[in-house]
């Protein structure tokens, strides 16, 4: 059996009640999206509050996060997470579907590592299957609530499949949002990148492209890696 927690420098993650656990996606996308001077924080499909509490851990005193998630399992155990945090007066854990979530102000920074598999067969947990499919949040969904919740200097930034990254990139410059930051993420040496994270905004300007090689060998991280994680993992 998995461990039901993960042990983080200044934080810990309980996953034991949600669908998706603490895994490279989230810690990459937690690490690696800009909050200088943001005040304002979203988090679209939180899980288990990892990317919000990264995001804390990074953001100023100030910040106010609000991590949205549909689940109420994962939701309950969002809060349980945060508030064992050192940033618990910071987040707020709201349980709501995005499509009809409303705010009266709107974010500096906005962030979500959506569920990926598009057009591909569910899985029969029900959670398990909300969690990993976009069926119930569409990336045209996604972006047209980032674009009513985003302001006018604000950045979105998400990560996705390297291969829906066109698609994405259309759909947002659609919603007048454009690429302005993309890291293309390598897992092995000679492999070619499966993932990407792609930060948006409403400005219009040239896209700057990094790569990133996640392990030299099995289990052996790359120096990049750890240098953007550090703050985060214990053994880093």
């Amino acid at each position: 059996m998995s461990n039901p927690y993960f042990q983080f420098k200044q934080f810990t993650v309980w996953h034991d009640k949600c669908a998706m656990k603490v895994g490279t996606d989230g810690v990459l996308l937690g690490a690696w999206t800009s909050v200088q001077g943001a005040h304002s924080i979203l988090d679209v499909g939180t899980g288990t509050g990892l990317v919000a509490l990264m995001l804390a851990q990074r953001s100023l005193p100030n910040t106010n996060i609000v991590a949205l998630e549909i689940d109420e399992a994962a939701a309950e155990q969002a809060k349980e997470n945060i508030v064992r945090s050192p940033w618990k007066k910071q987040i707020e854990v709201v349980q709501a579907d995005f499509r009809k979530y409303q705010s009266p102000e709107k974010f500096d920074v906005i962030v979500s590592n959506p569920p990926y598999f598009v057009d591909s067969l569910g899985c029969p947990d029900q959670q398990r299957n909300s969690a990993r499919h976009n069926d119930s949040l569409t990336y045209e969904e996604l972006l047209e609530g980032v674009t009513g919740l985003l302001t006018e200097n604000g950045t979105f930034t998400i990560v996705i499949p390297m291969d829906v990254a066109d698609r994405v990139k259309m759909i947002a410059s659609e919603k007048k949002l454009q690429a302005v930051r993309q890291l293309n993420v390598i897992t092995k040496p000679g492999g070619i990148p499966k993932r990407t994270l792609i930060t948006f905004s409403f400005s219009n300007q040239e896209c700057i492209v990094e790569e990133l090689l996640t392990e030299v060998a099995r289990h052996q991280y790359s120096k990049e890696y750890i240098a953007l994680t550090r703050e985060y993992y214990l053994n880093m």
